[in-house]
């Protein structure tokens, strides 16, 4: 989101830039061309100031010679301005046409000044005086037909300009219009969408958290980036913190309900089984009865034995017995739970095919404080329930390694059985969940109890190459310590 905002300012501060500059740009360009019509206009001024001089020359002279004529140094001080005026031409920047065309102007108009001087002097003769007069003036009127003529195309050319100028002012003014017009919206629909970015994901957090706080505990943030995504994958973690604290709640209210269960069941069931098969037996020794009457009592015993039994596990799992804390070694464990397997329960598996073991012991596995007698029970349970499961036969694997980073021990064991039916994936470790005709549903509960008071945690899921796995992780106990910090 950081990054997000950081672009989006960034894009603000180009546009702002380029805005500017634009702004600048048309604003130097137009005062650049309104100075240059200036520039245009005083030099018409001029060419018109110039073309008056010419003609108030030209009327001196015309006048010379009357009794309305001016005095000679009035018409050399006119014709010296109107060279001056000629002079002062030069000094604007042209192209080089216009310049040929004023050094033109400017012979000209000394070829007039000298005229206008071979007219003052020749006072004695006059006839001679009248040519040069008449010369003069006519040159005069060329000189003045020629300034017109440039003061006419100076017009043409200004005009034309101020046109373009002020079109390109319009232009201008319309342009800025528009940005002033269009930059707000510009703004409010960048802030729109800056706004929508912060508070989508605000709201899909906020909504999340009202449906958690409404027990949905299943409900998950996704679709969530950058900074929000880091926010929303802590929150999938708290949600299935929480779910998994409150089925821990859930389990040990189970267990109290189950504890005070246990301690009536222990007296009122317990004892009168006990009569009810010792009673049996002493009726089988006693009386004479025939085959289908032995069968019966025998059928008897071996429920009551059953009853028995599901008491037993029934207690265990109400009231776990304590751990003995010892430093032990998961490989031996497992080694020796495999060996007593093997002797117990293998020689009727066999009879259906057989189960081959592998075996894969990871090395420098470090000891861990740990009841020996109960992690035995809880990989003796596993492995009967494997071979339960693969009736016809074929592969337990059983598999160790040491987590490093963690500080734990993993310990894998697989099956190449049917697998877990999804449907109660979810719930294999509750009790009295059995898929066995003469199961308790108290095995696994009491397993993933067991590693739980440990430390640790047990999964199972469905191994991809068939079969079951189960998954149990014991974190690392070098000492009383640790086992005190965890009890």
């Amino acid at each position: 989101m950081k990054k997000k905002i950081l672009i989006g300012l960034g894009i603000l501060s180009l546009l702002f830039m380029l805005i500017g500059a634009y702004v600048i740009v048309t604003v130097d360009r137009a005062t650049s061309r309104l100075d240059h019509l200036v520039k245009l206009h005083q030099v018409e001024i001029l060419r018109e100031h110039l073309l008056l001089q010419i003609k108030r020359v030209q009327s001196d002279l015309a006048w010379s010679g009357t009794r309305y004529a001016s005095g000679v140094d009035t018409i050399v001080s006119h014709g010296l301005q109107m060279g001056k005026g000629i002079d002062r031409c030069f000094l604007c920047h042209h192209s080089p046409q216009v310049t040929e065309g004023l050094v033109d102007l400017k012979r000209q108009t000394e070829s007039y000044e000298d005229f206008l001087s071979h007219v003052l002097t020749l006072e004695a003769n006059r006839v001679r005086r009248e040519a040069e007069k008449d010369e003069a003036i006519r040159r005069g009127q060329d000189l003045i037909a020629k300034v017109n003529g440039i003061i006419a195309l100076t017009s043409r050319n200004l005009e034309s300009n101020t046109r373009a100028v002020f079109r390109q002012i319009a232009i201008t003014k319309t342009m800025l219009f528009l940005l002033i017009a269009v930059g707000p919206v510009i703004l409010m629909t960048l802030g729109v969408l800056f706004t929508r970015a912060l508070t989508r994901p605000v709201n899909t957090l906020l909504t999340a958290t009202r449906r958690l706080k409404g027990g949905a505990l299943d409900h998950r943030v996704e679709g969530l980036k950058d900074e929000f995504g880091e926010l929303a994958t802590s929150f999938n973690e708290m949600a299935g913190s929480l779910k998994e604290q409150m089925q821990k709640m859930q389990r040990t209210e189970q267990m109290v309900v189950v504890g005070e269960l246990a301690a009536g069941l222990g007296h009122e069931v317990k004892n009168p089984l006990a009569g009810i098969k010792a009673a049996v037996n002493l009726l089988s020794e006693e009386l004479t009865l025939n085959r289908e009457d032995q069968d019966l009592f025998s059928r008897i015993v071996e429920q009551v034995g059953r009853l028995e039994a599901l008491m037993k596990g029934f207690l265990n799992f109400a009231k776990p017995p304590k751990p003995q804390w010892e430093r032990v070694s998961v490989n031996e464990v497992l080694e020796t739970t495999i060996d007593f397997y093997l002797v117990s329960h293998r020689p009727s598996s066999q009879a259906f095919g057989g189960i081959d073991i592998q075996k894969s012991m990871g090395d420098g596995l470090p000891r861990t404080m740990a009841d020996p007698m109960q992690l035995q029970q809880v990989f003796l349970n596993l492995f009967l329930n494997a071979g339960d499961a693969m009736s016809n036969g074929g592969t337990l694997a059983v598999k160790t390694l040491y987590d490093a980073p963690a500080d734990s021990i993993r310990i894998e064991i697989r099956d190449t059985g049917p697998g877990i039916d999804p449907e109660i994936m979810g719930r294999m470790f509750s009790p009295f969940l059995t898929t066995k005709p003469k199961g308790t549903g108290l095995g696994l509960a009491i397993c993933r109890q067991m590693i739980e008071r440990h430390g640790g945690s047990v999964g199972a899921e469905n191994d991809p190459a068939g079969g079951a796995l189960f998954r149990i992780v014991l974190p690392v106990k070098r000492g009383e310590e640790e086992v005190k910090a965890t009890w």
